[in-house]
């Protein structure tokens, strides 16, 4: 399954687990039934998947964690803010380079309509 198709079936995902818990809770509350969607789905995918930085020859493991990664392809960032600033943005981007990925998916649940708290980022 390409990237693409990956994020069109984790978009309605997303959307529907805003349709049915609205805006208001905490991060964990989101990843956790985006989390179970895609299971039911069928798809393959990592919670709070370690992201090790590696500098020169030595890997480290800094504490960094992406939120989900979907078949090893799409990797998903989870929010609940006012807006997205730089610095959102620029560490899907940070995952998406250390890990290799082509595609990653930025969601700020923290709006009316989740239509307009979903960013692409494409490495």
């Amino acid at each position: 399954m390409s990237e693409d198709e990956l994020s069109k079936m984790i978009i309605g995902f997303a959307i529907q687990v805003h349709k049915q818990l609205g805006p208001g809770l905490l991060e964990s509350a989101y990843k956790e039934c985006l989390y179970y969607e895609i299971r039911q789905a069928g798809l393959n995918v990592q919670k709070e998947k370690p992201m090790p930085i590696v500098y020169k020859d030595v890997k480290l493991d800094h504490g960094y964690r992406i939120d989900l990664l979907i078949e090893e392809k799409v990797v998903v960032e989870i929010k609940t803010v006012e807006a997205f600033s730089d610095v959102h943005i620029a560490q899907v981007l940070t995952y998406l380079r250390l890990g290799n990925y082509k595609l990653g998916l930025l969601f700020n649940f923290h709006t009316t309509v989740l239509k307009n708290g979903i960013k692409r980022i494409i490495n």
